[in-house]
């Protein structure tokens, strides 16, 4: 029988039997012997019999208890990130073998995290090489493109001024597109220190709505911002500032002359809510599910200067302070986004 394979439960088996040895042969010879009291004596032959039986099958029950704990501790201390965690399985039995089986499938997911982390490291290096290499003609191209637009001043030449302002525009996008790939190699490799600290809501909204201040001059925009002045959050202001940005440049890239994006934030029971909310053009309800995928782009769409990088960063900078993303969209009517953070 496979189940005798093992020792204890072999063990228990054999102490079991002599018990009721034990008693058979006590029985055999009270029969024998024929005394007075032999029917009390049975009884307590039984008894002892009983009792011995049930002490050793408690013993055997604590011990496999026990070693079921164990094997459930270093279950929770592998999911817990301790991958070199593994249950003992010293021992033959169908027990032990579902231990082993479970140690190999452990030995298996390792080896294939080793394996995964490994092209990820090696996506990672490769985009953050070919980034890197980028920022040197990058930058050449921006000097030459400036020296042909102070060349032309006058109107002597106005396609040569029309094309230098479109291609210094196109290389405008080539840097963005450059620096966020570089932020999102980042934090996929986990390289990004996240430095928190207490920060005033209002004052990083205002410093938000200036870096946008020329742009929404110049294409009939506006900005509103509404939240208590002395709201404070525990994170790191360059990242905030960073995904609050790159909603608030979606949301201008999707309105009118004349629309407006509100940037409002508050604090409820257990979080703080900052909201960027848009009277744009709205997201197809089939989209809302993939904005947040890198270089998405919807079929309805006709913006043809968005990369695809600055929501999935945005996300991923939320993320990284603990909080979540939601975003609800009707067409025609607009879009909200709120990002949520526990307090």
């Amino acid at each position: 029988m496979k189940i005798l394979v093992n020792r204890k439960v072999k063990s228990l088996f054999i102490q079991i039997l002599l018990c009721v040895s034990v008693f058979f042969v006590f029985s055999v010879v009270l029969l024998i012997l024929k005394t007075e009291q032999q029917a009390f004596y049975t009884l307590l032959c039984v008894l002892g019999m009983g009792i011995a039986v049930i002490i050793l099958c408690y013993k055997y029950f604590i011990e496999e208890n026990k070693i079921m704990e164990d094997a459930v501790m270093q279950v929770r201390e592998y999911i817990s990130g301790d991958r070199s965690a593994r249950i003992e399985c010293d021992d033959e039995g169908e027990l032990y073998r579902l231990f082993h089986e479970v140690n190999s499938l452990a030995a298996i997911l390792n080896a294939q995290a080793e394996s995964e982390g490994r092209t990820r490291k090696f996506l990672q290096n490769t985009i953050s090489d070919i980034s890197h290499q980028l920022k040197t003609p990058l930058a050449a191209l921006n000097i030459y493109n400036g020296i042909i637009q102070s060349g032309v001043e006058t109107d002597d030449l106005p396609t040569v001024k029309e094309f230098s302002s479109l291609s210094e525009q196109e290389l405008d996008r080539i840097e963005t597109l450059v620096q966020n790939l570089l932020k999102i190699a980042k934090f996929d490799a986990g390289t990004i220190v996240i430095e928190k600290n207490q920060e005033n809501i209002s004052e990083m909204m205002a410093d938000v709505k200036r870096q946008f201040s020329f742009r929404i001059g110049q294409e009939g925009k506006e900005i509103v911002l509404s939240g208590n002045d002395s709201l404070s959050l525990f994170c790191d202001r360059n990242w905030i500032m960073e995904a609050v940005s790159n909603i608030v440049k979606n949301a201008l890239d999707h309105t009118e002359k004349g629309d407006s994006v509100w940037v409002e934030w508050r604090r409820s029971a257990s979080i703080i809510q900052i909201t960027i909310k848009d009277n744009g053009k709205g997201i197809h309800q089939e989209d809302l599910h993939h904005i947040f995928k890198r270089f998405y782009r919807s079929r309805y769409s006709k913006d043809t200067q968005g990369i695809g990088l600055g929501l999935p960063l945005a996300k991923s900078v939320v993320e990284a302070h603990g909080g979540t993303i939601e975003v609800d969209s009707r067409i025609g009517v607009g879009t909200t986004f709120a990002m949520n953070f526990l307090t």
